[in-house]
């Protein structure tokens, strides 16, 4: 077989079997595989280039998208956080002048019913067209600490009323008012009197309820028991300090009910009726006094307290 090869406008010709042509063809074929082979190689060499760098960017895009979120998510916890410690202290506010309402609707008599601390006041009022903007966090917060801010001025001056109320009641109960006996009645006014014994004039320090034996003395305010015992032309006897200088004493009882340093409140039977002392019959003796001295017991007893 001829080949003929150019080189210099000039032909060659060279004369080879068939072995040689075949070699050389395929000698040819590889050497054309081979530079398809190679760009095919860098082609793709290029492409996975391209295609890692385009996954490390949307790979710092996400780092960067997962830390924005990351922050807001923190940023709405300590807002919640926030919200969380402002309610918490407003409820106990609320708790202490729930309690502190009832007492003082208790203390000044006034219609349950009409002040109820148990539900929040009746409100209302008609619809309105503007638009309402909503509340942001920071304003919302700002909200809370204004009423924080107004419960605690309203706390300490509500305490200040309460407590002029409780003085007040407690002034009307250690004030002596009523009748000293469950039982009986008026055997012997304060003043100047014939004495049971002598029949001579004297002056009473006190009144005398007369009344079965056995049957209740009663304080007529409240007050600490100072005095318990035998006192001569008493009997047994018992004396309550009520404060402001006042004192309330009684005698001939067949037996007292309390003891020294006990605090009695009003209304509380504290001795039964008896004769003991200087005493014609089973009756009380009653003594009010201001300052150490005696003073007419009358415009207490009718006192309703």
């Amino acid at each position: 077989m001829e080949l003929i090869l150019i080189t210099n406008n000039r032909p060659k010709r060279f004369q080879i079997g068939r072995l040689g042509f075949f070699m050389v063809m395929l000698t040819a074929l590889v050497m054309i595989a081979g530079t398809m082979g190679a760009g095919t190689y860098f082609g793709r060499s290029m492409g996975r280039v391209e295609s890692t760098q385009a996954v490390q960017l949307w790979k710092g895009a996400l780092v960067g998208q997962h830390a924005v979120v990351v922050d807001a998510r923190r940023s709405a916890e300590d807002h919640l956080d926030a919200l969380a410690l402002r309610l918490g202290r407003l409820q106990a506010h609320m708790t202490r002048l729930d309690a502190l309402g009832l007492r003082l609707t208790k203390m000044a008599k006034l219609d349950a019913g009409e002040f109820d601390f148990s539900h929040p006041p009746a409100v209302g009022g008609p619809v309105t067209g503007g638009a309402v903007a909503a509340n942001s966090v920071p304003d919302f917060l700002d909200d809370l600490e204004q009423l924080a801010h107004t419960l605690n001025d309203r706390i300490p001056k509500l305490e200040v009323i309460e407590e002029v109320l409780l003085d007040r009641h407690l002034q009307t109960q250690s004030r002596p008012a009523g009748r000293p006996i469950e039982r009986g009645w008026l055997s012997s006014h304060f003043g100047f009197r014939n004495d049971p014994f002598t029949g001579k004039r004297a002056f009473h320090e006190g009144m005398d309820f007369a009344g079965k034996a056995g049957s209740g003395v009663v304080a007529v305010a409240a007050g600490i028991v100072t005095r318990v015992g035998h006192q001569r032309g008493f009997g047994r006897f018992l004396e309550i300090n009520h404060g402001n200088g006042l004192v309330t004493r009684y005698g001939h009882n067949r037996e007292v009910l309390v003891e020294v340093g006990e605090t009695v409140p009003k209304g509380k039977r504290i001795a039964l009726m008896g004769s003991t002392g200087r005493s014609t019959g089973p009756h009380l003796h009653f003594e009010v006094l201001r300052n150490g001295k005696p003073i007419n017991p009358t415009r207490f007893i009718r006192s309703k307290g």
